[in-house]
């Protein structure tokens, strides 16, 4: 498995590669945090304890 792209597409930039990182990272970073602030605004009666 040397690529997940299909065989006519152009290889990526360094930029565009780091782009795309960059908006990965942001998804998942945005994703986690609105978990996070899901997880504090509900009771504190409903939390289970680890």
């Amino acid at each position: 498995m040397a690529s997940d792209r299909p065989k006519n597409e152009p290889a990526k930039t360094a930029a565009e590669a780091r782009e795309e990182r960059l908006k990965a990272a942001l998804k998942a970073n945005m994703a986690r945090r609105k978990a996070q602030a899901r997880a504090r605004a509900k009771p504190e009666t409903e939390q289970t304890e680890d």
